[in-house]
């Protein structure tokens, strides 16, 4: 994993690129790209910028997404309970949404899946999902109500997630295509933890390129580089 940052000294540079990569200056190798040390005089009055490359070591990982998390095991009592307090709450909020809208709650000792169907509801999904995810906090907070057990909630709303899990595979397919022909790392766009997985996984088992997560949520984002050697 390698990120290029930039500063006013190379202190300052290497700073501001410990800082994207949330790691000590000894977990990276780093290599000066642009200094001002020959800087010419009709560049004199420009801004000084140093530039330098921050690699991870080896032995570093930061591949949060990746490390197996501890299965919840939801207890029948607890199912049920958390199934009721939230077909309590869509009953009525279907009420407020176009005609036709249905849902379904399906529960097993993971959690909740919930799915709203109606093609009018692509303001319920949001730009990225955002809107989606948030209601999928909301239906969380209530399926938890009443119980002393954590319980999980997944939303669906008219096959969003199954459309942006294809999306999101083919789009890491592409970017791992052009790092290897670019030989450059590529960041993409902050996402959804669930969101950030789905390339992870995608790319795990690549022989040429790795996936990293970056900065902190809600703008925390992937970037895709070569494998080193």
């Amino acid at each position: 994993m390698t990120v290029v940052a930039e500063g006013k000294t190379t202190n300052e540079a290497i700073e501001n690129g410990l800082k994207q990569l949330k790691v000590p200056r000894d977990s990276v190798d780093i290599k000066v790209l642009e200094s001002d040390d020959k800087r010419s005089f009709f560049s004199i009055l420009a801004p000084r910028v140093v530039k330098v490359e921050l690699t991870l070591k080896e032995n570093v990982v930061k591949k949060e997404e990746k490390m197996p998390k501890k299965e919840i095991i939801i207890l029948p009592e607890n199912q049920q309970k958390a199934k009721e307090n939230v077909e309590k709450f869509l009953e009525d909020f279907i009420k407020h949404l176009p005609e036709g809208t249905k849902y379904e709650v399906e529960v097993d000792e993971s959690g909740l899946k919930v799915k709203i169907n109606n093609e009018k509801l692509g303001y319920l999904i949001g730009h990225r999902g955002e809107t989606l995810y948030a209601l999928q906090m909301l239906l969380t907070s209530i399926a938890a109500k009443g119980i002393e057990q954590k319980i999980r909630v997944f939303l669906d709303i008219e096959g969003y997630k199954q459309k942006r899990e294809k999306t999101l595979e083919e789009l890491a397919e592409k970017v791992a295509k052009t790092v290897i022909k670019t030989r450059k790392s590529v960041t993409l766009e902050p996402m959804q933890p669930y969101e950030r997985k789905i390339i992870h996984s995608k790319l795990q088992n690549h022989p040429k390129v790795e996936t990293v997560s970056i900065g902190e949520e809600p703008h925390r984002k992937v970037v895709i580089s070569l494998k080193r050697k």
